[in-house]
């Protein structure tokens, strides 16, 4: 090999390597571009007409892949429980909203996201001002989204003071009895029970009667 083409080797290995280098450092500077960008995402509380939470959701989902925001908004979640409910003695179960009238977005806010969401169909305002967004902390924002994924037992039943129930558990069971006062927020009642002729007030869980 002459020196002159060694030479040439040379300056080829030479650009080789810094082609590799400057794709390695294009690859990471992208890399780090993303993991930035990433660092930027907050969760943003978005208040919607009243009923509309589902639809809001449905419709921005429809909005990000129609206009390709997929790397600027990321989740919306509307958090909701599962309530039971007793009616004629059978249990139901329903959904129910945590936060009626706001739906939680993790985005990255700019100009353009906040466009797509301002504008969907069913959103009327960003919680924060007008024009800049406040954004959530992260810490309730967790909790909001484990209450909406834990089993949240809420028992709803339709008796108020004056009705007639049918105890079913505890000591009092298949006792008969009058209520006297409700508390819905306790899932509890109170109520008379006749015992050998003599009215006898006790609590009630919503679990432990029927309405007659």
């Amino acid at each position: 090999m002459t020196k002159e083409e060694k030479t040439m080797e040379e300056q080829l290995n030479e650009d080789i390597l810094a082609e590799q280098a400057q794709a390695e450092a294009e690859e990471t500077a992208s890399r780090e571009a993303k993991e930035a960008k990433k660092n930027q995402k907050r969760w943003y509380i978005v208040h919607t007409y009243s009923g509309y939470e589902n639809k809001v959701k449905v419709n921005l989902e429809k909005r990000i892949e129609y206009m390709n925001m997929g790397d600027k908004i990321f989740r919306i979640e509307v958090p909701q429980k599962t309530v039971t409910q007793m009616k004629s003695g059978k249990r139901q179960e329903k959904e129910e909203k945590i936060f009626p009238g706001y739906v939680l977005v993790e985005m990255i806010m700019d100009e353009d996201s906040w466009y797509v969401v301002r504008h969907t169909s069913g959103v009327t305002k960003f919680v924060g001002s007008a024009k800049k967004p406040i954004p959530a902390r992260e810490s309730e924002i967790k909790k909001i989204l484990h209450r909406s994924t834990s089993q949240v037992e809420k028992i709803e039943l339709d008796v108020k003071a004056g009705d007639k129930v049918r105890i079913i558990s505890g000591p009092f069971a298949d006792f008969d009895a009058d209520i006297i006062e409700v508390y819905p927020d306790k899932s509890k009642l109170r109520a008379n029970v006749s015992i050998f002729g003599r009215e006898t007030p006790v609590e009630l869980e919503y679990k432990q009667i029927n309405k007659l």
